[in-house]
């Protein structure tokens, strides 16, 4: 009986992956928004300064930051020319909790991507210039988390700190996912499957979303019980050796079987990982 059970289970599970195969499938063919990939994730921090000097720790440089009245309201930590990680800082109220803020996207042109995002029944805001210089349109899925979508413009902040700030000694050049903890995985799947056309990263994960595009960068869902924090994959060529490089510069390291794991200031997952990982 117990068998039985299993098998049954494992064909459910089959069909369910087979039956989100095939609707990506067809959505992919009905003009699927590409991506350029992740442009940047954004979290609430306790202390900016902190956090800040975890990441130049690790060999990333902040490229620019914003300020009112002389205080940091948004820092700009550079991976690469193209991705970014933004520390804003924590301001007491219960309604800016510490943590994952939310997910931003890069698409090549975002009057395009709203459109294609109103025929799919969703509500993006109008696209509108953000306080960088670049353009900007947001949603919310499910659960009301945060997305972000952006489009690098000539003259904003990002742009013209192309070439600068790429620091010689980053641990990684490349963002290559995070996880979402989520309460409803059957809603959110369906949501990022169907509504966003992500699509599994492999047959049997559907919970591992590929950015549709080409940038092979993730996003991967995880129940919000017992998942607290979040994880960010950045990819490095050789596990051994960068390893050895973190411990000389005085971080804890924790080898995991997907990479090598350290923790940011305020508790979330740094994961190092080969590349295609995990």
């Amino acid at each position: 009986m117990i068998r039985l059970a299993r098998i049954l289970q494992m064909k459910r599970r089959s069909i369910r992956v087979s039956f989100f195969g095939l609707c990506c499938s067809l959505l992919c063919l009905a003009q699927a928004p590409d991506l350029n990939g992740i442009a940047h994730l954004a979290f609430r921090v306790s202390d900016v300064q902190a956090s800040r000097a975890f990441y130049e720790k690790l060999g990333f440089e902040q490229a620019f930051e914003l300020t009112k009245n002389g205080k940091t309201t948004e820092a700009f930590i550079k991976v690469n020319d193209r991705q970014f990680i933004e520390l804003y800082p924590e301001n007491g109220t219960p309604d800016t909790p510490v943590g994952l803020m939310h997910f931003c996207f890069e698409a090549a042109n975002l009057d395009e991507l709203h459109d294609e995002y109103v025929r799919r029944g969703l509500t993006p805001t109008p696209v509108r210039k953000a306080g960088a210089g670049n353009l900007l349109l947001t949603m919310r899925d499910p659960e009301n988390q945060l997305l972000e979508y952006t489009q690098y413009m000539p003259g904003s902040l990002h742009s013209n700190d192309r070439g600068q700030h790429l620091g010689t000694h980053r641990i990684s050049d490349h963002l290559a996912g995070a996880t979402m903890t989520v309460h409803d995985l059957s809603a959110e799947e369906t949501f990022y499957h169907l509504k966003l056309a992500f699509v599994p990263r492999s047959g049997s994960d559907t919970r591992h979303l590929r950015i549709p595009g080409s940038s092979n960068e993730a996003v991967k869902l995880v129940p919000a019980a017992g998942n607290p924090d979040t994880t960010v994959f950045f990819t490095v060529a050789d596990l051994s050796s960068t390893a050895d490089d973190l411990r000389r510069r005085g971080l804890r390291v924790k080898m995991d079987p997907a990479g090598i794991a350290l923790a940011d200031p305020d508790g979330n997952i740094i994961l190092l990982t080969r590349p295609g990982h995990p």
